[in-house]
């Protein structure tokens, strides 16, 4: 049985980007989607075989959508791409990630043709299968950060994910039922562990939010 991939990746650039790449390296791109709605039809409609997941800029969870389409299609394989290896940083759960899924770190693949070779390996999985990780290539500061990110609690990484979404402290500590003044400590702690200087001329704030959307890989197009 030849792969029939369905793609499902937030970013219309991107879609298109890897879409034209696979389909050149022969692999048989079934479906391209954009939101969850759109890949359940394609998935009743089309039946993949394969499913390559990236979402990144929506509310959508690559995890989440790849767990219901597991649901309805049990022998599907679930390629997950994503930009770092702490999934907390994108709100996602390593625990959630369904059986078998091979999870691609964006920057380990170095062409499309090993992709491809993903794509295909990821059909081959038992129901106890573990989750596979691709990265190989990770540099040594990759692999620095990830070191690095393993000493943030998950209080602390959903605070930082809550900064980098706009909110302030007072509205941060409203939804954390707790006092303005404890969200202040989170924060500096955050910059402690991470090394971000205090620097009078810079916004801390600002730098913690322009080190995590580095961190998780923010398209610049």
């Amino acid at each position: 049985m030849s792969d029939r991939v369905l793609l499902v990746i937030d970013d219309a650039f991107e879609l298109t980007t890897i879409s034209s790449a696979l389909k050149m390296h022969g692999t048989n791109v079934i479906g391209e989607a954009q939101k969850k709605s759109s890949a359940i039809l394609l998935l009743r409609s089309m039946q993949p075989n394969v499913l390559l997941i990236d979402m990144h800029l929506s509310n959508e969870h690559s995890i989440e959508i790849a767990n219901e389409i597991r649901k309805e299609s049990p022998t599907i394989g679930v390629v997950i791409l994503v930009a770092c290896s702490d999934l907390r940083l994108l709100g996602e759960l390593t625990c959630e990630i369904p059986t078998g899924a091979k999870i691609v770190i964006k920057k380990s693949m170095n062409s499309v043709a090993a992709l491809c070779d993903v794509i295909s390996e990821s059909r081959n999985f038992l129901p106890e299968s573990p989750v596979t990780w691709v990265n190989g290539n990770q540099s040594l500061q990759e692999k620095a950060l990830e070191n690095l990110m393993s000493h943030l609690t998950d209080l602390q990484i959903e605070t930082l994910r809550l900064v980098a979404d706009g909110l302030t402290n007072a509205e941060i500590s409203r939804m954390r039922f707790v006092s303005e003044k404890a969200i202040e400590q989170i924060v500096s702690r955050i910059a402690m562990v991470l090394n971000v200087q205090p620097d009078r001329s810079k916004n801390l704030r600002v730098q913690l939010v322009g080190e995590y959307f580095k961190w998780i890989g923010a398209p610049r197009h």
